[in-house]
């Protein structure tokens, strides 16, 4: 495998999206500024300049026109993906930490944290055509019912009629995208125990991996919740991805140095590491990074 090195944030990244058709990566990270990049070479092709907190996340249209993301400075922005040119700011009065568009690109999921006497929260937008149009009104929101601990990831089940969220609470609910009603979550027995950090949909919305700080990753049934598969890493995991090409499972991660002991052997273990999505064993790893994995994307064409 070669490796393109791509220098250009002076922060860590916090999290990476290919477009549709997988000829540009987006990365976004702590340094405010998320950034374009041409996906064969790994050339720089421009920042989105106008956010003044850590950029936590972002989604692209499925026609590569819009970008939204959304950051610690407690906006997400809507921006035209080709001049960086910034077409709306969403405004929260806590950070926004998970960003989703729905099919169709006519709706939009964000997350916020829960910040001072305020719970954590799934808020769902409308994306108007034109920009000229666009406002910053709630069609739902959605509290925690574990308000205090926040939710990392919400994403759009399939044919936009469900939302999946999972988060600090170890939890992963289901909730009707029209209604907002709770229709299903997890329990302690087969569920994650920690934090769940990030999740992954496959290609045709009927599965999704989920990844945690109980150092497993989890695979399972987007309508039912049922659990179909269980990655065990070894280290906390921060990143999932799933092959659209081939069934490997890519779970990153690692311990911070300021969370390793002098007792764990272990300590860092900043790999990539692939896994067979039916068998559940490791199959391989990518070594190559100095710190925990926060991000992990695979192109569309399951090649790279």
């Amino acid at each position: 495998m070669r490796p393109i090195l791509m220098k250009g944030h002076e922060r860590p990244l916090t999290f990476l999206r290919y477009n549709r058709d997988g000829d540009m990566l987006l990365s976004c990270a702590k340094d405010h500024t998320p950034t374009l990049w041409y996906a064969d070479n790994g050339e720089r092709h421009g920042t989105y300049r106008g956010h003044n907190g850590a950029v936590w996340c972002c989604d692209v249209s499925r026609d590569s026109s819009r970008l939204i993301t959304g950051s610690a400075d407690q906006t997400a922005k809507l921006w035209d993906v080709k001049t960086g040119t910034q077409l709306f700011s969403f405004k929260f009065s806590s950070p926004a930490r998970s960003v989703d568009f729905a099919v169709g690109d006519k709706l939009a999921v964000i997350t916020t944290d829960p910040f001072m006497e305020r719970t954590s929260a799934i808020h769902v937008k409308r994306i108007a055509d034109d920009p000229q149009d666009q406002d910053g009104e709630s069609v739902l929101v959605l509290e925690n019912p574990e308000g205090r601990k926040r939710i990392n990831r919400a994403v759009w089940g399939p044919l936009n009629q469900t939302i999946v969220s999972g988060g600090e609470d170890s939890v992963l609910r289901i909730w009707d995208a029209e209604t907002g009603k709770l229709l299903k979550e997890t329990d302690k027995e087969v569920g994650h125990k920690q934090t769940i950090t990030s999740l992954c949909k496959s290609a045709d919305d009927s599965h999704f991996l989920t990844g945690s700080l109980d150092k497993t990753a989890k695979l399972w049934d987007m309508r039912t919740l049922t659990l179909i598969k269980t990655y065990t890493s070894g280290v906390p995991v921060n990143a999932v991805s799933m092959s659209p090409l081939l069934d490997h499972v890519v779970i990153g991660g690692g311990q911070d140095a300021s969370a390793v002991t002098t007792t764990d052997h272990r300590a860092g273990n900043f790999e990539a590491k692939f896994y067979d999505k039916i068998l559940q064993e490791e199959i391989g790893g990518v070594k190559g990074h100095f710190g925990p994995i926060n991000a992990l994307a695979f192109n569309p064409d399951g090649r790279r």
